[in-house]
């Protein structure tokens, strides 16, 4: 019996996110940032959305000055409405026929003590952090749609925490709770969506040197205990951010579907 034979893959564009239109959300800092800028890097025209406009648009301008062989574009919403959500969603039907990756990074945090936990705090997180990146995905379907087919399916990928999957160590109820939320809406959207050919998954990272992390350099002694969780003993850089994104977005992970996959050093894997 002859051996079956299979077609050679074309390993130079494995990881290769080339010439495809991508949405970052929270993209003008932090991780956002970090992804926007690895995928232009690649060759793919990235749109950022930010709420500081100003910020916005100096980190596209910063991308672009880097030698990156795609572009990135500016477009400030505020997705903690849903007035914001939409703008960006009109912004992107009209500029665009297609979009190829949408990446659900923009985030909100909140800490109280339990007892004093206000209802804002909820409110804020959760619009943000679950409602948003679900009106994203329903208001840009048409778009997802058009750029889907089977052999290269359009991309979701929706950045959680890994506060999402371990009990975290701050009093950070809201955020948490999100986070867990968008892990499983990115399960139910995945079975909803892979017969139209896109994809969903979900990246929970652990602790990044950002702005949400901040306040650790003014307390070595709370670095350290964060750092102490993390088998692997330090923070997330930005190639591992951006490796993990170019893999679901790529070829590469075109057969991967409602996953979450934790970046976090070891925390939830080692847990207990």
């Amino acid at each position: 019996m002859e051996p079956t034979s299979l077609p050679t893959p074309n390993f130079d564009s494995l990881f290769s996110v080339r010439g495809r239109t991508a949405l970052v959300t929270g993209g003008s800092r932090g991780i956002g940032a970090m992804i926007a800028e690895g995928l232009a890097r690649d060759g793919a025209h990235v749109v950022i959305s930010g709420r500081n406009a100003e910020q916005c648009q100096a980190t596209a301008d910063a991308i672009n000055a880097g030698g990156v062989t795609g572009r990135c574009v500016a477009v400030p919403a505020d997705l903690s409405t849903s007035d914001g959500t939409g703008s960006l969603v009109d912004w992107l039907r009209t500029h665009h026929d297609r979009v190829d990756l949408l990446v659900n990074n923009a985030g909100a945090t909140w800490g109280a003590p339990l007892e004093t936990f206000p209802a804002k705090g909820w409110a804020k997180v959760l619009s943000t952090n679950l409602i948003a990146p679900f009106d994203l995905i329903v208001g840009l379907l048409p778009l997802l749609r058009q750029a889907a087919d089977p052999d290269r399916p359009a991309r979701v990928i929706n950045i959680g925490s890994v506060d999402g999957i371990a009990t975290p160590v701050w009093e950070n109820y809201s955020y948490s709770a999100g986070k867990a939320g968008l892990h499983m809406l990115t399960r139910h959207l995945a079975k909803r969506l892979a017969p139209d050919n896109i994809t969903v998954n979900a990246i929970a990272p652990g602790p990044f040197r950002t702005d949400m992390l901040g306040h650790l350099s003014a307390d070595p002694q709370a670095e350290a205990e964060l750092l102490g969780r993390v088998p692997l003993g330090r923070c997330g850089q930005a190639d591992d951010i951006v490796g993990a994104v170019r893999f679901l977005a790529s070829r590469a992970g075109a057969y991967l579907t409602a996953t979450v996959i934790p970046l976090d050093g070891g925390i939830s894997g080692c847990a207990g």
